[in-house]
């Protein structure tokens, strides 16, 4: 099966990676990136791994974030909003307490919830 795609939510940053085929752009994320790293080479060699690491993860993302700018998001469907996204919250928990507890309560209550989330979504694509 299939993972739900609406169960895919990506919650940190994605940078604008494109810019990097211009080429000012591209060396001013060198510089940048360069300049900081001159700085960690300064770190203690005692520090923690994990520590060091975030650090490192941190100007990398700090850099980015200032060169390249965030990834901004295409709307596909401009019909589909925060309560599409609520119907679909709930055919999910449906469908958790179905798998738990297979009986024949949740069983319907999972389909009038798949048949109302459907409907919804139908009525909100014709109505563009």
């Amino acid at each position: 099966m299939w993972p739900n795609k609406a169960a895919q939510k990506f919650e940190g940053e994605r940078f604008n990676l494109r810019k990097l085929n211009e080429l000012e752009v591209k060396e001013e994320y060198q510089i940048e990136i360069t300049n900081r790293f001159a700085a960690l080479e300064k770190l203690d060699v005692d520090e923690d791994v994990n520590r060091a690491w975030e650090n490192i993860k941190g100007n990398i993302k700090t850099s980015a974030k200032e060169s390249l700018g965030l990834h901004e998001w295409k709307h596909h469907k401009p019909w589909f909003d925060r309560e599409c996204l609520d119907f679909l919250d709930q055919r999910k928990q449906a469908k958790m307490q179905w798998i738990q507890d297979p009986s024949r309560s949740n069983v319907d209550n999972l389909n009038n919830v798949r048949r109302e989330a459907s409907r919804h979504f139908r009525t909100k694509r014709r109505h563009i």
